[in-house]
C-alpha cells in the first residue's frame, strides 16, 4: 500500500493529525483560492490571525499589501478583502501579501504549529497537488476550513477531489466517513459549488463575481503551495530562498 488519507474539518481539527506526514488545508470560498492565485502570481502571502496581528506584522514588511476578512468583513484599514479576482487583477505582487481570514487561515496557522509539511489547496490545482504528494508522504490529512460550525459543500468537494487524485495513484481512505465524502462528491459538477450557502453569502453580500471566477477556474494551475516558516510559497522553491518569518511568528499567530 502506497499511503492513506483521511478527510475532516474545522480549524481545531489540525491537532488531531499531528503525527501525520502531511496535511492539506482547503478553504474554497475563499482564503486558499485567493492565496493559491496569489502565490501562483508571484506574491510571498504571510498568514496572520488577527488584523492587530497583520498590522503590526505589516511595519516588518515593507509596503504590505493587507488582503482578507474575519466575520465575513473586510477589516478597517485593510486594501482588499478576501477575493481571488481582485488579487488575479493585480500585478502589484513585488509586494509581501498579509492575508488573514475566518476559517481557513485560523487552519492553516494551527496546522503549521504540528509537525507535519503543510499545504494548501483550491479547485484550482488539486491535482497538482495530488502529483506532488503522490510518494512523497504516507499519511495525509485532508483538512476543510468549515464556515460556522459546518462543513461547506466547496470545502467537502475540494477536499474530495484531490482525494479522489491520490486514490488513483495508489492512496486508501483511512476511515468511512472519509470514503463517503469522496464517493459522494469526486464527480461533482463544478456548478455544485454556487449552490451551497458560502455562495449564498457572496449573492448577498454582492461578491458573486468571486465566485464565478471559482466555478470557472478548475484545476487550471500547476502550482503546489507550501507553508513553510510562517509564508505561503512554491513548494518547489528551494529551502535557501525561502523567507523565515520565525522572528514574527508570535505577530502573525
Amino acid at each position: 500500500m502506497k499511503g492513506s488519507f483521511i478527510i475532516d474539518c474545522f480549524p481545531e481539527s489540525a491537532k488531531k493529525y499531528s503525527e501525520y506526514d502531511a496535511m492539506v488545508v482547503v478553504d474554497v470560498i475563499r482564503a486558499t483560492t485567493t492565496a493559491v492565485t496569489a502565490v501562483h502570481k508571484g506574491w510571498k502571502v504571510y498568514p496572520a490571525r488577527t488584523s492587530d496581528g497583520a498590522f503590526v506584522l505589516s511595519e516588518k514588511l515593507k509596503n504590505a499589501l493587507l488582503v482578507g476578512e474575519l466575520g465575513g468583513n473586510m477589516p478597517y484599514g485593510f486594501h482588499l478583502t478576501n477575493s481571488p479576482v481582485r488579487i488575479f487583477e493585480r500585478d502589484d505582487c513585488h509586494r509581501p501579501l498579509i492575508l488573514v481570514s475566518s476559517s481557513g487561515i485560523q487552519l492553516l496557522l494551527n496546522a503549521g504549529r504540528e509537525k507535519a509539511d503543510v499545504f494548501i489547496s483550491c479547485l484550482r490545482n488539486f491535482s497538482a497537488t495530488a502529483r506532488y504528494l503522490n510518494g512523497k508522504y504516507r499519511r495525509i490529512a485532508i483538512l476543510g476550513a468549515g464556515t460556522h460550525g459546518q462543513f461547506r459543500r466547496e470545502d467537502q468537494i475540494g477536499c474530495a477531489w484531490l482525494a479522489r487524485e491520490l486514490t488513483r495513484s495508489g492512496y486508501v481512505a483511512e476511515n468511512d466517513a472519509t470514503f463517503n465524502w469522496v464517493a459522494q462528491w469526486k464527480d461533482a459538477e463544478p456548478e455544485e459549488i454556487t449552490r451551497g450557502r458560502s455562495a449564498a453569502y457572496l449573492r448577498r453580500s454582492e461578491q458573486e463575481h468571486d465566485l464565478q471566477f471559482i466555478a470557472e477556474h478548475i484545476d487550471d494551475l500547476n502550482t503546489v503551495v507550501a507553508f513553510r516558516n510562517g509564508v505561503l510559497l512554491p513548494a518547489n522553491e528551494p529551502e535557501s530562498q525561502t523567507t523565515s518569518l520565525n522572528a514574527h511568528e508570535k505577530v502573525s499567530d
